[in-house]
């Protein structure tokens, strides 16, 4: 049953880079939530206030501290947007801090969108502590999270068959944040982008094997393996301009990758990314292999707001949910929640 709260959605911004000023920007834009704290490391942000660090022209009187336990220890809050690290161990830590704070926690991180793959050990934790206060996990975004799981899988429910799933998303990466960019190996040569991968100082796409098994597991489909094939660089012939940098002959524009679902030894699910700044109108297509078969292709998204709204528009299903660590397939698809977030909710916040 869904009633009409009294109590704001109390809010915890973790992390104010990129998508987290994206996502706390959202967040001020709905009704029935309010921002309660903001925490994160930057110290060119530590001890601003956070209208001040998204750069509106409003004080809205929440500072911004790196001491989460001195933060959580003075405050109450229901659902923490952890948007800080792409590995679960790196986020683990702040999983936890949250989860013991009483909070339910939606995050960014690839990894925890599927985490039995990278690190099973460290889901399990999550998901027996979260059990034990109360609250709900989960890590969404655009991919993983929605463009390679959650929309294929929407589509299968056209289906009484499926024998496979492909699909491609091709990104216009140099209208993207230069942090991306970097990522992705733009300007760089070849040699360097593997070099600074092998040592971690960049991290390429992260979380593509992850939306090949939670769409298998949506499936119920036993994988004999999931495969991702190296990088494959896309080198510029001429120069090209992007809003991070200017790429020269024989530098890097970007990349393409594969991963693959192999069930009883045949492919059946093939995603494949194409990042590079040479792309000049980017798109999603889906191939669904079945009765019927189902062919869809749409005009490219960025993804950098995208994540932000997908996150948002999550909270009132998270604090719905059983408590746990849980994915993207243990709750109604997403959808846009454009009244105030408090009627979402089946039960009333304290």
């Amino acid at each position: 049953m869904v009633c009409t709260m009294t109590n704001e959605i109390k809010v915890v911004i973790y992390g104010v880079g990129s998508i987290g000023e994206r996502i706390s920007t959202v967040v001020l834009e709905k009704k029935g939530v309010k921002i309660v704290g903001v925490v994160d490391t930057a110290k060119d942000k530590v001890g601003k206030d956070l209208g001040d660090v998204i750069k509106i022209d409003k004080k809205l009187g929440v500072v911004v501290t790196d001491d989460p336990d001195a933060l959580f220890a003075k405050i109450t809050a229901d659902v923490a947007l952890i948007a800080t690290t792409s590995y679960i161990r790196t986020v683990y830590p702040q999983v936890v801090k949250c989860i013991e704070a009483g909070m339910n926690v939606v995050s960014t991180c690839e990894e925890l969108a599927y985490p039995w793959l990278a690190a099973p050990q460290l889901a399990s934790q999550i998901d027996e502590l979260a059990k034990k206060h109360g609250v709900t996990v989960l890590s969404t975004g655009v991919n993983p999270g929605y463009f390679m799981d959650t929309f294929p899988l929407v589509l299968t429910g056209l289906c009484r068959k499926v024998k496979r799933i492909e699909a491609s998303r091709a990104i216009t990466t140099g209208l993207r944040r230069s942090t991306f960019q970097m990522k992705i190996g733009t300007g760089m040569s070849p040699e360097e982008f593997k070099k600074k991968i092998e040592r971690g100082e960049i991290t390429g796409h992260v979380g593509f094997r992850e939306a090949v098994a939670l769409t298998a597991a949506a499936l119920g489909w036993e994988l004999d393996k999931v495969e991702e094939s190296p990088p494959e660089p896309v080198i510029a012939e001429k120069d090209v301009k992007t809003t991070y940098t200017t790429v020269k002959p024989g530098q890097m524009l970007g990349y393409t990758a594969v991963a693959r679902g192999i069930m009883d030894g045949k492919e059946v699910i093939t995603y494949k990314l194409i990042m590079h700044a040479g792309v000049e109108e980017g798109y999603e297509e889906y191939t669904i292999e079945g009765t019927p078969g189902i062919r869809v292709k749409m005009s490219g998204f960025l993804g950098d707001w995208e994540t932000a709204h997908i996150v948002v528009n999550m909270i009132p299903k998270v604090i719905n949910a059983k408590p746990g660590l849980i994915t993207i397939k243990d709750l109604p698809p997403p959808c846009a929640l454009l009244g105030d977030m408090r009627t979402y909710l089946e039960r009333e916040t304290p």
